[in-house]
């Protein structure tokens, strides 16, 4: 049975899922739903205890999780909820349900990079798949999370070399250098600090170098990230501790900190701002939650950006890509009727064994039964094997075929487990009760 878009429907629910993004939850929201990236491995513990099994996705602009079966919404987000400390009815208002084919259709639409910020971004690619390997080795994956994830991975790629999503594309990070490009003329002769070693930072630290920046210094809370980004690119650490002393030397800061609290207040940047005796500054928060607190950008001579002011450039980049989320989409629809396909005969074909299992059994009880009656041939024996086994397949081909046709329907697989009464502990020959 297919609904109206010709696409197989599935009734008993296979998939739940809960998430908030950019889409639907201002920036002061998603860092309230920021689980630090060392929590997160008892985060997916606490799923495997509740759940049995689910994935978590989590980036700087999203917060999801997906676990198999039929689950209500609301235990979802009461999840996340609990693990990122906010209350339940935040939550409730959103963390937005999605199930079964929506579900699949928004992983792969994830991972394909046309639901990110930054329409063809492929860092969100990485993420997915990091995702699934630190589901796997928290032990909360099963088969559908399995096929789910690996077929969300290889449509990200296919989105990106048989469309053009991702040619040129931009990301957080880009859009980050490109900010201090265009309010810092003369990158050659400006000072760059970097306040976070994470992949955000790194990329975003990158980007400026591409651009000619002159000097880049580099802080973390672990030295040894630090020490690490420094040297890939050139530039010089300084302790997380000393932040506040080299901002005074910063004439751009890009700050990408997972950190709970913020490692930037209006007084330490005011007064680094007297110690350059005035000199503008750019600071361009894409860290979530916001590495700086919201009354950085008014101190006068600040320039502040945070991951949400990035929106506008990022909205005109998807503009532009109109006709390519089009071809991505319609790759991302076949690739969904695939996997319910999948997931159908999942289903199904352990109801057709086990309906030809009893069918067998009952038949070869029978033929023992009527053979010790009378002495038959090795011939006879034989034909009389035949002409069952060709009868119970007889029997059987019409259910089967309904089976295959209509399994997406539970009541097809409901009347077939109760009219061969599969589930029934009484002997498979049919010797229990009426």
């Amino acid at each position: 049975m297919t609904n109206h878009e010709g696409r197989p429907e599935v009734q008993a629910s296979m998939l739940t899922m809960v998430g908030l993004s950019h889409r639907n939850a201002p920036l002061a929201i998603r860092e309230r739903f920021a689980i630090a990236a060392d929590e997160l491995p008892a985060v997916r513990e606490a799923v495997v205890d509740q759940f049995g099994a689910g994935a978590i996705v989590a980036t700087c602009n999203r917060l999801e999780l997906y676990v198999p079966g039929n689950h209500a919404p609301n235990a979802l987000a009461d999840f996340l909820a609990d693990a990122a400390a906010v209350g339940p009815s935040l939550g409730e208002r959103y963390l937005l349900p999605r199930r079964d084919e929506e579900a699949v259709s928004h992983l792969y639409a994830v991972a394909a990079g046309i639901d990110s910020m930054v329409v063809g971004e492929s860092e969100i690619l990485g993420q997915v798949r990091g995702a699934f390997s630190a589901t796997v080795a928290a032990g909360a994956d099963n088969a559908l999370l399995s096929r789910l994830f690996h077929t969300a991975i290889r449509l990200g790629r296919r989105a990106r070399s048989e469309t053009a999503i991702g040619h040129g594309a931009l990301s957080i990070s880009s859009i980050a250098a490109q900010q201090a490009r265009a309010l810092v003329p003369d990158l050659a002769r400006a000072s760059v600090l970097v306040i976070g070693a994470g992949e955000a930072g790194r990329l975003a630290a990158a980007a400026l170098v591409d651009h000619g920046v002159g000097s880049i210094t580099v802080s973390n809370r672990t030295a040894s990230r630090a020490e690490a980004l420094a040297e890939e690119l050139g530039g010089r650490t300084v302790p997380y501790e000393s932040v506040g002393a080299a901002l005074a030397a910063a004439d751009v800061v890009i700050a990408a900190t997972d950190a709970p609290e913020p490692v930037l207040n209006a007084g330490r940047v005011a007064s680094a701002l007297v110690r350059r005796e005035g000199g503008p500054m750019l600071i361009v928060d894409i860290g979530v939650p916001r590495a700086a607190e919201p009354a950085v950008a008014a101190v006068p001579g600040v320039t502040y950006r945070d991951i949400d002011d990035l929106q506008e450039v990022a909205s005109r980049h998807a503009q532009a890509r109109a006709d390519e989320v089009a071809k991505v989409e319609a790759l991302i629809q076949a690739e969904t009727a695939s996997f319910l396909e999948w997931w159908e005969q999942l289903r199904i074909v352990p109801m057709i064994s086990a309906l030809t299992e009893r069918a067998e059994y009952m038949r070869r009880t029978e033929l023992d039964r009527t053979l010790r009656r009378f002495d038959a041939t090795p011939e006879q024996r034989d034909q009389l094997d035949a002409m069952t086994r060709a009868l119970v397949r007889r029997i059987l081909h019409d259910p089967i075929a309904t089976l295959r046709q209509h399994g997406d329907r539970e009541v097809y697989l409901d009347a077939v487990r109760e009219l061969f009464r599969l589930d029934d502990e009484a002997s498979p020959d049919g010797d229990g009760a009426a």
